[in-house]
Parts: structure tokens; sequence; C-alpha cells
């Protein structure tokens, strides 16, 4: 008899909190999305902004966004956590909404961020340096940049349709920054 396995608790884990954050939001009436899972320009004496530069990829603005994010996390992320740990891959998630966070408050004062979508593109940047063998760059690495995070930088160019694409950029680049890392390991 086959029994259901919790095989990536991190990512597992991020996703039922993430999950958990829709209904907060129904019930609070959108409160809990915008004071705590979602970053924006406020005070530093604030002690939440420190909350919410790491809680903002929790927060979704829906089921929808939610389920473009999760499914995307769910496919790549246990690979990941596979191959380098929960641990190490918890710190990469939490360095990514560190710097997602951070760019969004010191560059755009006036607008928020919330969601994943950063850490999913870290995740796919990553997903790309799991076969790196030394002295060797991945060509699925070069494919990844040119094509994903180069349509993101085209998006970004071309029009506000209130995606952050430098969200996604900041976040693959996170990405390519902890694959060569670990690479080195």
């Amino acid at each position: 008899m086959s029994r259901i396995r919790y095989n990536a608790p991190a990512v597992l884990t991020f996703a039922l909190l993430a999950l958990l954050t829709l209904p907060l939001d129904v019930l609070t009436g959108g409160w809990t999305t915008r004071r705590l899972f979602s970053v924006y320009r406020c005070s530093l004496l604030d002690p939440l902004a420190y909350l919410r530069f790491f809680g903002h990829v929790l927060g979704h603005s829906g089921l929808s966004h939610y389920m473009n994010n999760m499914l995307l996390m769910l496919l790549v992320g246990p690979a990941l956590e596979e191959k380098y740990g929960s641990k190490t891959l918890l710190g990469c998630i939490a360095v990514t909404a560190l710097a997602t966070g951070l760019v969004e408050f010191v560059f755009f004062p006036g607008s928020a961020l919330l969601g994943a979508s950063g850490v999913v593109f870290m995740m796919i940047v990553l997903s790309s340096f799991t076969a790196t063998r030394r002295g060797a760059i991945p060509l699925t690495l070069i494919l990844v940049v040119v094509l994903y995070l180069g349509g993101e930088i085209v998006s970004g160019l071309s029009g506000a349709d209130g995606i952050s694409q430098l969200a996604h950029i900041v976040g693959g680049v996170c990405g390519m920054a902890f694959g060569f890392a670990l690479a080195k390991q």
C-alpha cells in the first residue's frame, strides 16, 4: 500500500502558508494582505516593514495569482529541495524575498509588491544549474536567461501591466548567483 509523503517540506510549507493568506485576506477585508503580505514604501520605524520585506512573497492578489505561482513552484521546487536541501532552499527563498522587497521599497515608492513570482523565477533559473559540471555552463541556463529573463526585460520596457518584471529579473539574478555559488560547493 502506498502512502503520501511530504516530500518537499520547504516548498510544500511555503505553498500552504501562501494558501492560508487567501482566506485571511477575505476575512480581514484585505487588511492582512495590505499590511503584512505586501511590501511598499513606509517608515522604517514601522516594525511591520521588516516583516513585509520577507512576507510579501506569501501574499497574492487572488486565487489565480496564487495558482500561477504555486504550480510553477511545485513543479520546480521539489527537485531543487532534493538536490540542495530544505535549509539551503529556504535560505535562497528568504534572500530572494528580501532582495525583491528591497528593490520595490527603494525604487518604486508609489506601488506595492506581493506574490512569489520573484521566488519562482529564482527557482527556474537555479533549476537550470542542477546538471552543472565543473568548468561548464549549461546550455539550459543560457536559454532560460535569454528566453525567460529576456522576455521579462522586453515586457517591462513595452508597457505597464501591473506585473513587476523587475521582481522577476531580480529573482532570476538571485537564482543565477545561487546557482554559481552552490556549483562551487
